[in-house]
């Protein structure tokens, strides 16, 4: 029995099935090991095989950019071959397209960006690139367009007027926004935030930089953001965090799982071979941190990550397979904690459900505040030194030992 073979072969609850939406960038699977210090390790991926191979592993969408299906610079007739043979892949497989995206990062041409370049010329060739596009994701019914803008920064202070490139940022989405509602589409736009690599700093670096952002567009209803793993953790912030800030904001419009150990570069490791604490958390978090426990997203769970270039062609669907086990595994134990009467009562003693509990009663004001004496007066802090625990190791620990399976 292979590897593969040996994790596919597991309990029905750890089966990927469609209705789980787990979906892969072709850029993914097809990622040849090339990196700035070494050539490629694998041969390139036909498109056509790479919808093949992920239908049989149980995956519900394929997702890439312009450049992934077709070179950069290809004729329209070359063009239109290559999305042919691709729609005919997903017909027969009944693979979707949840998402499409554009490249503005590789060719030379938007080596100072695309939408923020300060060269005028190629910020209108970046439109005009991502507006045939946004044409290819009607057609292949996208639901989502993703804007990473990894060139979009810079290396010297001196060579950027940083307000100048978000006010062009600002217009470049009013205009992809304006062609999207004139089409009578449904297309949403997700800005996928970066802090740095390529560039050494991009503009909107976290979560929070692209919500505040977003609020100066012209239709900030159709922007919402994709948050990645290994972008939030590579700037030293909890991605989980993040992810509830964009559920509480509304902004969650899709989602990269991958798998990072740190700060340090952009590492795109399976889901969970990284902070695997963090990834249990989030995974409870979008599957039960709706309203009673419900889950709180339910787009697709896309794994935005590279098979390591130590791998051969058959180690690629290895990984692609424990992407998604990963998730399961995650998840399953995520319920096991939920419904964990320990648990239950661990966190009665946290209080964490009081934290839903607004602090003014329904209509109460300042006014009403300042004359309650038991908010103030008659409040006694002492007792919070040296006791008025708040047991959240103990929560805690509970979690770890569910992760690990202590705990069923």
């Amino acid at each position: 029995m292979t590897v593969l073979q040996s994790i596919l072969s597991t309990s029905d609850a750890l089966v990927p099935r469609r209705t789980d939406k787990f979906s892969f960038g072709l850029w993914t699977v097809g990622w040849t090991g090339v990196d700035p210090f070494g050539v490629a390790t694998r041969p390139a991926l036909d498109p056509v095989e790479a919808v093949d191979r992920l239908a049989e592993l149980g995956a519900y969408g394929l997702t890439f950019h312009d450049d992934d299906l077709f070179a950069f610079g290809s004729s329209d007739g070359q063009r239109r071959r290559a999305i042919d043979r691709l729609s005919a892949a997903l017909n027969a497989t009944g693979l979707v397209v949840p998402m499409v995206t554009t490249n503005l990062f590789t060719p030379p041409v938007f080596k100072d960006g695309g939408f923020t370049s300060n060269d005028r010329s190629v910020r209108r060739y970046a439109l005009r690139k991502v507006l045939r596009n946004l044409d290819l994701a009607f057609e292949v019914g996208a639901q989502t367009f993703v804007l990473w803008g990894g060139r979009e920064g810079s290396e010297y202070d001196s060579a950027k007027d940083v307000r100048s490139a978000l006010e062009r940022y600002r217009e470049a989405l009013d205009l992809l926004c304006q062609y999207v509602v004139d089409q009578g589409a449904g297309v949403r736009f997700a800005i996928e935030p970066k802090p740095n690599e390529p560039r050494g700093d991009i503009l909107l670096p976290t979560v929070g930089h692209a919500l505040a952002f977003i609020e100066t567009l012209a239709h900030p209803e159709m922007v919402g953001v994709n948050p990645e793993t290994g972008h939030e953790q590579m700037a030293g912030l909890n991605f989980m965090h993040g992810i509830a800030q964009a559920l509480y904001s509304g902004k969650l419009f899709h989602i990269d799982l991958n798998g990072q150990r740190g700060i340090k570069y952009d590492q795109d490791l399976v889901f969970g071979h990284g902070d695997l604490i963090n990834a249990f958390s989030l995974v409870d978090l979008l599957e039960h941190g709706g309203p009673d426990g419900t889950p709180a997203y339910d787009g697709p769970r896309h794994f935005d990550y590279k098979p390591s270039r130590t791998e051969d062609s058959e180690g690629v669907w290895t990984s692609a397979a424990a992407n998604m086990r990963m998730y399961l595994l995650l998840r399953e134990r995520a319920a096991a904690f939920r419904r964990d009467p320990a648990v239950q009562e661990a966190m009665e003693a946290a209080k964490v459900s009081e934290l839903s509990r607004p602090t003014l009663a329904a209509g109460e004001t300042y006014t009403d505040l300042l004359a309650d004496p038991d908010s103030y007066e008659n409040f006694d802090p002492a007792p919070y030194f040296g006791g008025k625990g708040c047991g959240f190791v103990a929560l805690h620990q509970l979690a770890v030992e569910h992760l690990m399976g202590a705990r069923r």
